[in-house]
C-alpha cells in the first residue's frame, strides 16, 4: 500500500501457480531477514528445467549473482540455452519497491511493465539481489491452458493420494480416486475405487465410502457406510455405523447412529434419529416452490418404501409408516401411519379390456385393406 511504511517486505505471487510449497515461500521471504540497510533488495524464486521453454531466464554474473530476468521471448539465443528459470515468485524490500516501481519503462509491441525489470534497477542501484532455488520445482507448474490445468490438477491428484496413502487411508485403486485440497480422511477408512470428493469433507475412522459416489460438504462418522453410487451435498452429517446406500442423495440432514437408507432415495433438510430405517424410493418434499422445511424423523422409526413425507412434519420414535404413504400431518411415537387410496378390484375387467382393444384393432386393419 502507497505510503504505509509499516509494510517491509512486499511478496508477489502467481495466481496460477497454485502448487507451490510453503516451505520454498518461508525460504524466499527468509533471504530478505535482517537489517534493511544490508539486506538483498529482491529475491526471486527459481527453478531449473530443461530448454526449450516459454519461462524467463534468470542471467547470473560469474560469481553467481542475478543480473537481470529475461522474458523467454525476449532472449536471445545463449539466453534461451539457461535452465535457471523463473517461477514468477518475488520478494520485494517494500521501500525499494516503492522507490523504483514508477520508474519502470513500458516494453514493446504491446508496452507491458515488467516486475521483473526491478532486478536490473537494484543491480543499476548497487543492491544485493539473490536468487531462491525451489526445493520443489514441480509446485511451481504454472497453469495458461486447459491443457495446463489438467496437468497440475494430474500432479496435484497423484500427490495427495500419496498423502493419504501414508496416512493409512485404504486404496485398492488410488488412481480412480479424486480429493479436494481440504479432503480430511481418517486412517483404517477404505475409499473403493471411482470415488469423487469435492471441498469440505471429513471421514471417520473406519469407514467406507464405496465405489461411484461423490461427497461435498460432508462428515462421516466412525464406522459408516456410504454408497456405492451415494450423492452426499453440503450439510450432510452421517452418524457412526449409518449407511447410506446406493443412489441415496443426502442434502443438508443428519443421521443418527445407525440410522439405515439403503437405497433409491432423497433426503433433504432432514434429521434421521439413531436406528431408523427408509425404505426405496422415500423422499422428504422439503421445498414448497417458495422455502425450505425440515422433516424429523425420530429414533427407530421405520419408513416404508416409495413414502412422500411433506415438510415440515415430524414422524415420532418407533413409529412406522406404511409403504407408499403420503404422510403431510405429524405422526405420534410408535404409531402407524397410512396415507393411500383404498385398492379397488374389479374381476374379469383385464380380459374385457384387452378383448375390446383387439377387436378395435381388427377393425382398423380391415378398413386399410
Amino acid at each position: 500500500q502507497e505510503g504505509d511504511e509499516t509494510v517491509d517486505r512486499l511478496l508477489v505471487l502467481c495466481g496460477d501457480v497454485p502448487l507451490i510449497a510453503p516451505a520454498d515461500l518461508a525460504a524466499l521471504v527468509a533471504a530478505l531477514d535482517g537489517p534493511r540497510d544490508s539486506r538483498p533488495a529482491v529475491a526471486v524464486l527459481g527453478f531449473r528445467t530443461p530448454p526449450p521453454n516459454g519461462y524467463g531466464r534468470l542471467i547470473l554474473d560469474d560469481a553467481g549473482r542475478l543480473l537481470r530476468i529475461v522474458e523467454a521471448a525476449e532472449a536471445d539465443d545463449a539466453e534461451r540455452a539457461v535452465d535457471l528459470c523463473n517461477g514468477g515468485v518475488m520478494v520485494f524490500d517494500a521501500a525499494f519497491a516503492r522507490a523504483h516501481i514508477g520508474d519502470l519503462a513500458p516494453h514493446p509491441p504491446k508496452d507491458e511493465i515488467y516486475l521483473t525489470d526491478l532486478v536490473a534497477v537494484a543491480r543499476d542501484a548497487g543492491r544485493d539481489v539473490v536468487v531462491i532455488e525451489a526445493g520443489d520445482p514441480e509446485g511451481l507448474a504454472g497453469i495458461n491452458s486447459p491443457a495446463d490445468l489438467a496437468a497440475v490438477e494430474a500432479l496435484f491428484q497423484s500427490r495427495r493420494r500419496a498423502e493419504m496413502l501414508e496416512a493409512g487411508v485404504r486404496m485398492p485403486a488410488p488412481e480412480t480416486v479424486h480429493f479436494a485440497a481440504d479432503t480430511e480422511i481418517a486412517a483404517d477408512v477404505l475409499i473403493e475405487p471411482d470415488v469423487v470428493f469435492g471441498p469440505g469433507v471429513r471421514i471417520a475412522k473406519g469407514a467406507r465410502i464405496r465405489s461411484f459416489s461423490h461427497l461435498e460438504g460432508a462428515e462421516i462418522g466412525p464406522g459408516a457406510e456410504i454408497g456405492p453410487f451415494a450423492r452426499l451435498r453440503p450439510g450432510a452429517r452421517i452418524g457412526a455405523r449409518a449407511r447410506i446406500g446406493n443412489f441415496v442423495e443426502v442434502k443438508k440432514s443428519t443421521f443418527g447412529e445407525g440410522a439405515k437408507a439403503g437405497h433409491l432415495a432423497y433426503l433433504g433438510d432432514a434429521e434421521i434419529g439413531a436406528h431408523a430405517n427408509i425404505g426405496a424410493g422415500t423422499i422428504t418434499c422439503n421445498y414448497d416452490g417458495f422455502a425450505k422445511h425440515r422433516t424429523v424423523i425420530g429414533a427407530g422409526a421405520f419408513i416404508g418404501s416409495n413414502s412422500a413425507l411433506v415438510a415440515p412434519v415430524t414422524i415420532g420414535e418407533g413409529a412406522i409408516i406404511g409403504a407408499g404413504s403420503t404422510i403431510t400431518r405429524d405422526v405420534a411415537p410408535d404409531a402407524l401411519a397410512l396415507e393411500r387410496a383404498p385398492q379397488e378390484e374389479r374381476a374379469g375387467w383385464a380380459r374385457t379390456f384387452r378383448a375390446r382393444r383387439e377387436a378395435r384393432r381388427n377393425s382398423r386393419a380391415a378398413k386399410e385393406e
